[in-house]
């Protein structure tokens, strides 16, 4: 039984969230959370979150043993971009992309 959790409108892009979800894909929970603590990146808290909310799911669908949960698959796909202007020299304008992403991350028992 796949449990899944879901964050919508991440204000970080998704090249930058997919290299904090590289880290945990395939990994026990647990693993997953030490991974998470260790990172230094501005995603991983809120990948952290989102994986504690993934695991309160699976324990609301009947999974007690949350020992032998897995990370299943972690996705980070294209959001909205917001597009903002910088003024540069001479009256010009360059275009900003501000890009969000949204994440999924599905937990499943590892078969023994």
């Amino acid at each position: 039984m796949v449990s899944r959790a879901v964050h919508k409108y991440m204000r970080v892009s998704p090249k930058k969230v997919r290299l904090v979800l590289d880290l945990i894909r395939k990994k026990n929970v647990e693993d997953a959370f030490t991974i998470l603590n260790a990172t230094r990146k501005k995603s991983s808290p809120v990948v952290a979150d989102l994986l504690k909310s993934a695991v309160a799911n699976a324990s609301e669908k009947g999974h007690d043993d949350t020992e032998n949960l897995y990370v299943k698959k972690a996705v980070a796909n294209q959001g909205p971009v917001l597009k903002r202007f910088r003024p540069r020299a001479m009256g010009r304008a360059t275009p900003r992309k501000r890009r969000m992403t949204h994440v999924t991350i599905e937990l499943e028992e590892r078969g023994l």
